[in-house]
């Protein structure tokens, strides 16, 4: 049988989603240090708790404060599976979730993982202007072709065959959405247009922070975003990591992944259901389970 842990990005975080995990060990520890990286209470931010403070974000939905309480749920539940002595024959993340699956096969280690996670956050805060919108249940080709003729969009999220996330002007966006056949179309409430071309100064920026920031090999193969083959080498992890802010995740490809690889069950490490969901109507013949407080640990 092989196990798959994924790890959800944003729009997967919770108010409340700490409190299951605070009889964890370490889990004041690193709320208190990230905390201090930040200079303002995380825990109270990600248990909705969070006071107003002059100049500081609040909100659990301000990327600032989304990517590092993401990272720290997320790493307690990975490192209470590993003292379960728990593992997976891969592992991969949507969107930020990538870091979290890097942290998770020893490439680096929680201090690291959060100082990348501040900085990855505060980047994509300041690259604003842009626009995101969900299609769901459309005709692939037709929009491609739409995308392929319209300058300034580009798909950032491909999750499945039926949903995509487009990303770029507000203009841009806008007219593929009138000229689409779709179900649905869903705008997101982001302040920038991730995974585009439009954060080409902010990746730049966060690969010369990489650039300082050593990557171990890992011990189980990664997924990554920009490239969903299983790889282990520390190097190519990074170089995939360095694209991923000006790409697009290409997660339908990993979960086809998946299948190639022999995996029948795949594990969400995190709040909410979102990449389960996907699997369970993309996968056939695939177990999918969440793993979001110690209840779900059996502890």
């Amino acid at each position: 049988m092989g196990i798959a842990w994924v790890f959800p990005g944003q729009g997967s975080q919770k108010a409340g989603m700490a409190s299951p995990l605070l009889d964890l060990p370490e889990a004041r520890e690193r709320f208190a240090a990230a905390s201090t990286l930040l200079g303002r209470d995380l825990l109270a931010i990600a248990n909705g708790e969070g006071l107003d403070q002059a100049g500081e974000p609040s909100d659990l939905n301000d990327t600032r404060n989304t990517q590092p309480a993401l990272f720290v749920v997320e790493s307690l539940l990975v490192d209470a599976l590993k003292h379960q002595g728990r593992s997976a024959q891969l592992v991969a993340g949507h969107s930020l979730g990538e870091l979290v699956a890097l942290y998770a096969a020893g490439v680096f280690d929680f201090a690291t993982g959060l100082a990348l996670m501040q900085r990855r956050s505060e980047l994509m805060a300041g690259a604003g202007g842009g626009a995101m919108t969900a299609l769901i249940g459309f005709e692939r080709a037709e929009l491609e072709d739409q995308v392929a003729a319209t300058d300034g969009v580009v798909i950032a999220n491909d999750n499945s065959g039926a949903q995509v996330v487009i990303s770029g002007t507000p203009e841009a966006v806008a007219a593929v959405v009138a000229n689409i056949r779709c179900k649905r179309a869903v705008p997101l409430p982001v302040s920038g247009a991730f995974h585009s071309p439009s954060m080409a100064e902010a990746a730049d920026s966060f690969a010369t922070l990489l650039d300082q920031v050593p990557f171990n090999d890992a011990w189980i193969p990664v997924l990554s975003n920009t490239d969903p083959t299983p790889a282990t080498e520390g190097s190519v992890l990074k170089q995939r990591l360095r694209r991923q802010m000006v790409n697009g995740v290409r997660w339908r490809e990993t979960m086809e992944k998946f299948g190639a690889e022999g995996i029948t069950t795949v594990v969400e490490i995190g709040p909410g259901n979102v990449l389960s969901g996907l699997i369970k109507r993309s996968l056939e013949g695939v177990t999918t389970a969440q793993i979001a407080s110690t209840e779900d640990l059996g502890l």
